[in-house]
């Protein structure tokens, strides 16, 4: 998640970002507690993580064939313990 997706996350009023200034329908603008959207980023960025850690999908079809459907899982487990869930 990026700072602008966050921002429409949590500010629904917002329809539009240009640079770091959010502006709502009437293109007034919105003031946003910046903290709140780094927060934000914060909670999802474990998906970004995760993501760069897992094999291919190709890599871990070989793996299940090679070592089992419980050998896939105990990998795959250890990167989600690694990179766990953000606070929801």
């Amino acid at each position: 998640m990026n700072k602008h997706e966050a921002i429409y996350k949590l500010y629904p009023s917002v329809v539009t970002i240009r640079g770091d200034v959010a502006y709502d329908k009437d293109d007034k603008e919105v003031t946003y507690n910046n903290n709140a959207v780094e927060t934000e980023i914060a909670k999802h960025s474990y998906k970004q993580q995760r993501v760069s850690a897992y094999p291919t999908w190709q890599e871990q079809l070989d793996n299940i064939y090679h070592n089992g459907i419980d050998a896939w899982k105990a990998d795959i487990k250890a990167i989600k313990d690694k990179y766990p869930k953000g606070n929801k």
